[in-house]
């Protein structure tokens, strides 16, 4: 399956390219091997959004986000925990998408080993808990999370504003799933913005973080 190209990013507003990203492939090749997942859950933030961090102005946080459409915006929440969005709209805009969930596909053995270390190291809330990916149940809480999805996916600040999705390590293929119902409705764990129906996803499906 090919990586969507430049053009497919830049030809689609932000709200319209959160959906059609629903059902494609994320995946991160690196020295440890490849780890892929089926993009379940995104959310969309605009820049006339109140909860968008490009609300106000540009910032040397938020700078990959007036990038081109197709960069990494990878920001970092509670001091540890990464969360990766696709740069979106026109350059210089400031909007993006939160990918927020995935169902495992690829690499599998990996994610675990992935959470497993993050527990030792005490980046993950309950310490004691670990995930067996071999598992139904493990393999749905691997990546059912933004934190928890660059854990499982080695996914870091590194990448943020210097990792393209179409030359980089990181790129999204597909679609890969076909004929879903999909769920609008609001966002998750908002203060500003929080009626705005700016989240989506795959009804039904078990990998998503909360319904």
């Amino acid at each position: 399956m090919p990586k969507l190209a430049f053009d497919f990013y830049q030809q689609h507003d932000t709200l319209t390219l959160a959906q059609l990203l629903l059902g494609c492939e994320l995946v991160h090749k690196n020295e440890e091997g490849v780890t892929a997942g089926i993009i379940v859950e995104t959310e969309g933030y605009l820049n006339d959004d109140p909860a968008c961090h490009a609300y106000r102005s540009k910032t040397p946080r938020n700078a990959a986000m007036f990038g081109p459409a197709g960069t990494l915006y990878i920001y970092q929440i509670y001091n540890h925990y990464n969360c990766i969005n696709v740069v979106t709209g026109p350059e210089g805009v400031g909007e993006a998408i939160l990918i927020r969930a995935l169902e495992p596909t690829e690499g599998i053995e990996l994610m675990g080993l992935r959470r497993n270390d993050a527990f030792k190291t005490g980046f993950e809330r309950y310490r004691n808990n670990t995930i067996d990916a071999t598992t139904a149940d493990g393999q749905r809480n691997l990546a059912n999370g933004p934190g928890k999805l660059t854990i499982a996916m080695g996914i870091s600040r590194t990448h943020d504003n210097a990792s393209s999705l179409v030359t980089g390590s990181i790129y999204i293929r597909g679609p890969v799933l076909h004929d879903f119902d999909m769920v609008t409705t609001t966002r998750i764990g908002l203060t500003r913005g929080a009626d705005l129906p700016y989240r989506y996803y795959i009804k039904d499906n078990r990998f998503v973080s909360k319904k």
